[in-house]
Formats: structure tokens, C-alpha cells, sequence
């Protein structure tokens, strides 16, 4: 996603644009205090999973799973650096043309972005990928757990052309653990009711975030909200 900086200057020294208050300290000071620092205090609060939800992945695709993929146009893509830095993306096409090279491998398009290769510069540092799939609609997800690499391959590439343009680049991901995560978080959040989601228009804006972030004025939306010209350039 390509984002032009606002046109004021920017202020060097951002600050936050909330004091959150005299007892914040002192709340998170008794979170803290409260954390979990081993697996035995952990399952002391969560129990023990059933055996066949430890081992319900599998490390290759099935048919199911290749259809689910194949019907997903969303998904987001998590990575780490070398130092354990997490960065997590989404991604995603009109259509799923995600290309399933055989049942332990995918590779996934790379499409017009902002040129910051969070996501690749990981990569470089560190292959181990997750990625959690989406349809509309359906309450639940797909994970996939692997290995990834970036490629140029040509061939590849051009099967995951859309409006005409290939992507640049590729990341092929060698898979280590595939599974359905059930329906729960979707169903609580509601996620795919229409009638729960609230107006855009009450939702801060890209530019709204960028401007309180960087400490500039409030931008003038009195045109209206995100209509930023990047929304037309999506290929």
C-alpha cells in the first residue's frame, strides 16, 4: 500500500496524545505481577487439551484444505526476525489464486505495497511463517505453519496474474503444520453479521492515526473519508 506523507512538517519528537493517567503505572505494575512464567502455571489455569486436539495438524494438504484455499481471498501472514520481532500482514486478492505446488508446498503472491518488506526482510532472517485464512462468511479459519523463501520465478509468477500484472515476487512456504481452527473467536466477535459492524465513518482514518502519530494537525476530511488515491491502484 503505497501512503503519501502529509504535506505539513513533521515534529521529531513524537509524544503520546493521551496521558493515560496517575494510576497506570500502578496497574501495570500489578498485571505484571500476576504473569505466567512456566507451562506448569499455564496449564494450572488452562487444563490439558484433549490428545486429539494436540495432534489434529497434519504437515501436507488434503482435498478439504486445498478447497479452502482455493476459496479464501483473505489471509494474514505472520513472521519474525532473527531476534524474535514479530510482524504480521494482510494479504490479499478479488479471488485466491495461491498456487499449490504439490501437497507440502504453496506459494503465495507478493502484490503492490508501500516498500517497507517487513514481511520479506524477516523472512531473509528467519523462514518460519504462519498464516491464518479467511472466507467470508464461514466462522472458521485455516492455519498453516512452515518455511518460506522468496522467489522470482517467472512461470510461477505469471499464474497469479490478476487485472494483467504478475506479482514481483513470490514466497513459496514449505509446510509444516496445517489445521482448522474452529469457530469460536468468529462467533463471539460476530464477525461476519453485518448488522454488528459499526459505521465506517466513526472508525479513525489512516490519515487521522498517521496525523496523531507524527504529531501534525488533524487532516481535513471534510470531502469525506478514505478516499485516498492508493485505493485505485491495487495491481
Amino acid at each position: 500500500m503505497a501512503i503519501v506523507p502529509p504535506a505539513a512538517p513533521e515534529v521529531a519528537d513524537s509524544t503520546p496524545v493521551a496521558d493515560p493517567g496517575p494510576d497506570s503505572a500502578a496497574i501495570k505494575a500489578r498485571v505484571l505481577a500476576h504473569r505466567v512464567t512456566s507451562l506448569d502455571e499455564l496449564r494450572a489455569v488452562v487444563g490439558q487439551a484433549h490428545p486429539e486436539i494436540i495432534n489434529k495438524h497434519t504437515a501436507w494438504l488434503t482435498p478439504s484444505i486445498r478447497e479452502f484455499i482455493a476459496a479464501a481471498p483473505f489471509f494474514a501472514l505472520a513472521s519474525s526476525d532473527a531476534r524474535g520481532n514479530c510482524d504480521v500482514t494482510p494479504r490479499g486478492d478479488a479471488k485466491s489464486v495461491i498456487q499449490i505446488i504439490d501437497d507440502e508446498t504453496i506459494v503465495i503472491p507478493d502484490r503492490l505495497g508501500n516498500k517497507r518488506v517487513d514481511t520479506f526482510r524477516n523472512i531473509l532472517e528467519n523462514p518460519h511463517v504462519g498464516l491464518l485464512f479467511f472466507i467470508p462468511g464461514v466462522e472458521e479459519a485455516l492455519r498453516i505453519n512452515g518455511r518460506a523463501t522468496i522467489t522470482t520465478d517467472p512461470e510461477i509468477l505469471a499464474t497469479m496474474a490478476l487485472q494483467g500484472k504478475a506479482p514481483n515476487l513470490g514466497i513459496v512456504v514449505e509446510i509444516d503444520e496445517v489445521f482448522v481452527h474452529c469457530a469460536r473467536a468468529m462467533l463471539r466477535a460476530r464477525l461476519w453479521k453485518p448488522e454488528t459492524w459499526p459505521d465506517d465513518d466513526t472508525i479513525p482514518t489512516l490519515a487521522q492515526i498517521w496525523n496523531e502519530q507524527k504529531n501534525l494537525p488533524p487532516p481535513d476530511e471534510s470531502a469525506g473519508k478514505r478516499q485516498e488515491a492508493y485505493r485505485e491502484v491495487l495491481y
